[in-house]
């Protein structure tokens, strides 16, 4: 137990860690952009920016899920994180856009750039990113929420690579139209990120089902367990982007025991935990009681 809490713990400090160097890169590249005129810097800087929200999205998520639910939310705070994933995509989406603007404008009005200074904070940016991506190694391993802000940073490492190479392709030839290049592969990979985001946040708001399961799979394998004579209204959604929930009516062959029907409840929820990943089961147990036995419920 201790050494998975002390897991968790290291995680929560290079989190933490990990956010105050992005908002300082943050700080410094946007700065550093706007004096030497270096348009991939401020996009950098905000590639950062994104990962730092989203790292403090990650880490409020972690400290709300520590809130005990209440009589009011029955279910705690886990879509926390998903609001803030939600805003932040769309933070993104329009950055990227304005990102396209700018660089497509520059494109056509090359503007001088100062390439020893972008070379200098581009530097620092890509030293204090691999610092952040070494900080969160371990505790990416553990849990998804600071995976997908170790993958960010590594995303940023890259971004920030790309830019301290501008800055020496500036400094030797002077081609200052690296600039507006880079920004506009940094902008596409925004906006693949913030559209991705975009979509799973608010596939889990609408209590999609998650992309990897099949409710007619799930049919079939709960139909062949003994003893069943059909599943129907089914539900199956996402809490977060771990936890999946499902609740169904289940219709049973003959008209049996509440502890015989217990016995093949506790087998359903085993298989739907172990082939699904579904861990949280509320099921009706029936015999004939439904007339209509589809197995998604048409609401009327």
């Amino acid at each position: 137990m201790s050494h998975n809490h002390h897991h968790h713990a290291a995680g929560e400090k290079g989190l933490l860690i990990s956010i105050f160097l992005n908002f300082v890169i943050t700080a410094a590249e946007v700065l550093g952009g706007l004096v030497s005129g270096s348009l991939s810097l401020i996009s950098d800087a905000l590639h950062n920016f994104n990962d730092a929200i989203a790292m403090v999205g990650s880490y409020v998520a972690i400290q709300l899920s520590k809130k005990p639910s209440d009589n009011r939310r029955t279910f705690g705070y886990k879509r926390a994180q998903i609001l803030v994933a939600l805003f932040n995509s769309m933070l993104l989406i329009a950055a990227a856009l304005l990102l396209f603007r700018e660089s497509i404008l520059r494109m056509f009005n090359p503007v001088p750039i100062r390439g020893a200074l972008m070379l200098i904070v581009a530097t620092i940016g890509l030293l204090a990113n691999l610092f952040s991506v070494l900080l969160l190694r371990e505790s990416a391993r553990e849990s998804l929420n600071v995976r997908t802000a170790y993958l960010h940073l590594i995303g940023d490492t890259l971004s920030s690579f790309g830019v301290v190479t501008g800055g020496i392709v500036v400094i030797l030839w002077n081609w200052y139209l690296i600039d507006p290049i880079l920004t506009v592969l940094i902008g596409i990979y925004i906006l693949k990120e913030g559209i991705k985001a975009f979509i799973e946040s608010v596939e889990i708001l609408m209590e999609a089902a998650p992309p990897d399961i099949d409710p007619d799979e799930i049919k079939k394998v709960v139909e062949s367990i003994g003893g069943i004579a059909n599943i129907h209204h089914l539900h199956v959604w996402r809490l977060d982007d771990k936890s999946i929930l499902l609740e169904a009516h289940v219709d049973m062959e003959s008209d049996i025991k509440v502890s015989e029907a217990d016995a093949i409840r506790e087998k359903i929820q085993r298989v739907l935990r172990d082939k699904f990943g579904i861990g949280h089961v509320t099921l009706q147990m029936e015999f004939n009681a439904c007339s209509e036995k589809s197995l998604i419920r048409q609401s009327s």
